[in-house]
């Protein structure tokens, strides 16, 4: 009866080894395919296009000067009504001009005024064209030296350069993203077959910022339009 329990605890355990044999080789299997399945590649493609601005702003900054504060403020005014009649003759409608409050200093009351300034008092005013037009201001633009030969005298820095816009964004996104996901599908076919390797579905992806810059210093209206889309891909033999 004894050699009988212990016959049968043995044929028990033998089973009980091969099972956990079996169950090792079936997951081990399993690891093996799961890897093989999680076999990815990594691509980015681009989509970069040109499009021209559709607002430009354009701020014309003047100056003047005099010893006498009532003279100054007339010859800033006189400017002001040169500057506007100059652009509604060549095309700009009134409703796209504005003019900026003037900006007058006293340089007799400055601390670190100059004493043998030429003139008391300087001032400066903005005269600012906001136009969907963009090849008509620019037109304009050209012939400002008109107005410098009357006596205007212009100014300007870093913050009164003209600008120009691109706000059609969101009409040309889809358009992009798809030629950008394209591309990266390109990309990694192409590494695919290198690797003799196929492509399959997409595991993750990630689309980039749109960046606008202009396309180059000399034409600031022509606008550059570029995403980068980043998209992962499973591969399988």
């Amino acid at each position: 009866m004894e050699k009988k329990s212990i016959a049968s605890a043995g044929l028990l355990g033998g089973l009980v080894g091969a099972g956990l044999v079996l169950l090792g080789v079936v997951l081990g299997s399993a690891a093996l395919d799961i890897k093989e399945y999680e076999r990815t590649v990594t691509v980015k493609g681009l989509s970069e296009q040109e499009y021209p601005a559709d607002i430009v702003i354009w701020p014309i900054q003047f100056a003047g000067a005099d010893n006498n504060l009532e003279k100054l403020y007339d010859t800033l005014d006189e400017s002001t009504q040169k500057i506007d009649a100059f652009l509604v003759k060549n095309g700009i409608p009134a409703d796209d001009i504005t003019v900026s409050s003037p900006s007058v200093t006293d340089k007799s009351a400055q601390s670190w005024g100059d004493d043998n300034a030429t003139f008391r008092f300087s001032g400066q005013q903005t005269v600012t064209v906001y136009s969907k037009d963009i090849a008509a201001v620019r037109a304009v633009m050209g012939k400002l030296s008109e107005l410098g030969k009357q006596g205007i005298v212009f100014t300007g820095g870093y913050e009164y350069q003209t600008e120009y816009l691109f706000t059609r964004l969101n009409e040309i996104k889809p358009a992009m993203v798809e030629e950008a996901t394209r591309n990266a599908r390109e990309v990694a076919r192409k590494f695919a077959e290198d690797s003799d390797s196929k492509l399959g579905k997409i595991k993750r992806a990630s689309q980039g910022q749109f960046v606008i810059t202009a396309r180059d210093k000399n034409n600031p209206h022509i606008k550059k339009v570029r995403v980068v889309s980043t998209v992962e891909y499973y591969l399988s033999d």
